[in-house]
């Protein structure tokens, strides 16, 4: 039974939504199927067309969100039972056109280590009594207690001109994870390509069609809000991820392509360029607007629209969620010999938080959740994207702020740290040493790089070797071909299990069939 689950204002929506009054009882909505009830008629329909989500469990609390056809009011039916036989339902908030019909609630109060079932329904507010079948599914809370842990990751979903096509079954790596029975997700970014359109047929190698469904969201560059919002219903169709969002609860991040590829705060866009918006700073105050709109995530009340954050899954793991894209400086030679603007990546803010956090954690497992690799060479025409700048050298331009991260580590005693992410649509696992870097004032560590989850497939990106890396496992598309579409079979994902007795952790990289291509073993090492 939920005993002590109780009501915070209202995100996303209107500033005057909030949960309202207390728990109400149960008859104030009727749960019988549409069919039976005899106040809808044809016209009186309200729906919840994008289904449910549930993201940024921290502890006892979890967000649950679900969009409505109409201007309606939210509820919310909680329960441990899976028949709903002792449940509560709570009154949300209005989802109105301000918020693009969606709606999203912030619970406290659920008991830890448990599966907690849950149904949304939303009741009109042009006409009374009339409400929208139930969607919904369950979750489990973080543990308390030493246990088997498993999560996922990956990013890049609807890129490069590769969309939902009925034919091929949809985003099927979605389901793939989903059977994994994974405890949370993290999605690396790119949940969106807002600057890659659809065609409705693309001819692949073999003579076959790639067919895709095309919403007028989706016809061109997002420039509008309306537009970006667009893109994220647009995955919502997909019914595997639509299944997979409403079971696993999501860690969001984002990164370039929720506004427009390779984008930096402040940038100008050319005048040839197809955006009819030239301002970046524009594109990204509307994306942020359908991001926070469409994902299930929690901004920061200390740091206004901040979304790093850490997620404690018991003693054994603790995630760190980073923001790799609203803090950098712009995209440069990235060889500056001096910290500055031009080298921030994270930020003194977001650095600050991060030293912190890693310090204070008690888990035997830190992932840090970064939205772009550190060693690999992403570039952006002929400057860089990432961090690394193919020198090899020593720490330049954005590295020395990983050099400075990495060494305050060091320092500070911090161990059993892996990095995971995506970005570069291929995987790989990645080694990093002391010996093979151009300074050693860091432990050894591992990076994992997954996806894409649905979009083109590109790589191997060069390695730069600052760092030390090696490439332990990876796998791209053949030589020389690139842009492949997810019927060819190159969409990857990842995921790790932690043992809650001996605390060893296993990493397996996966492709979308869930078949497992790489497996590493790491056992913690004392601190």
């Amino acid at each position: 039974m939920l005993d002590n689950v109780t009501r915070r204002d209202a995100m996303r929506t209107t500033a005057a939504a909030a949960f309202g009054g207390a728990m109400i009882t149960e008859s104030t909505i009727a749960e019988q199927p549409r069919d039976t009830r005899e106040d809808l008629n044809s016209t009186d329909v309200i729906e919840a067309p994008s289904g449910a989500q549930i993201g940024d469990v921290v502890e006892d609390r979890a967000l649950i969100w679900s969009r409505a056809s109409e201007p309606a009011r939210m509820f919310l039916h909680l329960s441990t039972e899976q028949d709903f036989s002792e449940k509560r339902t709570i009154r949300g908030p209005t989802a109105l056109a301000d918020s693009n019909y969606t709606a999203t609630m912030d619970i406290e109060g659920l008991p830890r280590g448990e599966e907690i079932y849950y149904r949304v329904t939303f009741e009109s507010l042009r006409n009374p009594g009339t409400r929208s079948d139930p969607v919904g599914g369950s979750f489990r809370t973080p543990p308390t207690d030493r246990t088997d842990i498993r999560f996922v990751w990956g990013g890049d979903v609807a890129g490069q001109g590769w969309g939902i096509d009925p034919d091929f079954g949809g985003m099927r790596t979605f389901e793939s994870m989903r059977e994994t029975d994974p405890d949370f997700f993290i999605h690396s970014g790119d949940a969106i390509y807002a600057d890659g359109p659809l065609e409705e047929r693309v001819e692949l190698d073999d003579g076959s069609v790639w067919q895709n469904v095309v919403t007028e969201a989706m016809s061109d560059v997002a420039d509008t809000l309306a537009e970006f919002r667009g893109n994220y219903r647009y995955n919502l169709r997909d019914d595997h991820y639509r299944a997979f969002v409403s079971e696993v609860p999501m860690i969001p991040q984002w990164d370039d392509h929720e506004i427009l590829n390779n984008w930096y705060p402040n940038e100008k866009l050319p005048a040839d360029d197809p955006h009819d918006v030239k301002s970046v700073n524009l594109l990204a105050a509307r994306g942020q607007q359908a991001f926070l709109d469409y994902m299930p995530i929690r901004p920061r009340d200390d740091v206004d629209d901040a979304i790093y954050q850490n997620f404690p899954y018991g003693p054994s793991l603790e995630v760190f969620r980073l923001d790799m894209r609203s803090y950098r400086g712009p995209n440069t030679e990235n060889t500056q010999t001096e910290s500055g603007p031009k080298t921030d990546f994270l930020g003194d803010t977001q650095m600050s938080w991060l030293k912190d956090a890693l310090s204070e954690s008690e888990a035997t497992w830190k992932i840090i959740a970064a939205d772009m690799p550190i060693g690999l060479v992403v570039t952006d025409g002929d400057k860089y994207e990432a961090v690394a700048n193919a020198d090899s050298g020593i720490p330049k331009g954005r590295e020395i702020e990983i050099k400075e991260l990495l060494s305050f580590m060091q320092s500070e005693n911090i161990r059993n740290v892996v990095w995971v992410t995506a970005d570069v649509h291929y995987t790989a696992a990645h080694h990093y040493h002391p010996k093979r870097a151009s300074f050693s004032e860091f432990d050894p560590f591992w990076e994992f790089v997954s996806g894409p989850l649905h979009a083109g497939t590109f790589g191997p990106n060069e390695l730069d070797d600052t760092f030390g890396p090696t490439v332990v496992f990876e796998k791209s598309p053949p030589e020389g071909e690139a842009n492949l579409p997810p019927s060819d079979g190159f969409q990857f994902f990842g995921q790790v299990d932690v043992d809650g007795q001996s605390d060893v952790l296993t990493v397996t990289l996966k492709d979308m069939n869930n078949d497992s291509l790489y497996t590493k073993e790491l056992t913690p090492v004392n601190c």
